[in-house]
């Protein structure tokens, strides 16, 4: 099953904030909804657990993460791969970081997911609607924590 989504997020910090934190790839993992626990790598690379619910489908998911912050591009892209229960996710998400000129930032984002497994056959209208939850939820989660940190990310 493939998803598409995208959206966009308003943080009320200015885009050095915002670039200071997703250049932290345990920050971004913590954005995660129900996020259990993180490993970095290195400077890109992560791993996460996550407790999933979708239907009847509920359990740990392990994902491996990638961030590729692109500060000439003024865009972040996230490369997400795993599962758990059976099911494998494939993710990629993008946000472009744009100054609003008044101290704010807007974050554009886009995401394409597929999903094979249990996860898959919960249906589609059920796995749409959490998945654009878990996606919404991330992004107001990175807007929260930058807006909390922006005097000592800027």
């Amino acid at each position: 099953m493939k998803l598409s989504y995208s959206g966009q997020e308003q943080v009320q910090a200015p885009p050095a904030a915002v670039w200071a934190f997703v250049q932290d790839p345990e920050r971004v993992a913590r954005c995660l909804p129900d996020v259990q626990q993180v490993v970095v790598h290195d400077p890109t690379h992560l791993e996460a657990t996550v407790q999933v619910g979708v239907g009847m489908v509920r359990g740990k998911f392990k994902f491996k993460i990638e961030v590729q912050p692109d500060t000439a591009a003024n865009r972040v892209n996230v490369k997400v791969q795993g599962g758990g229960l059976g099911s494998v996710v494939d993710l990629t998400a993008s946000a472009n970081i744009v100054d609003n000129g008044d101290g704010t930032t807007t974050l554009d984002w886009t995401g394409d997911a597929t999903m094979r497994g249990p996860v898959a056959t919960v249906g589609g209208r059920v796995l749409d609607a959490q998945a654009q939850k878990l996606i919404r939820q991330t992004f107001q989660n990175l807007s929260a924590q930058v807006e909390a940190r922006a005097d000592t990310l800027a």
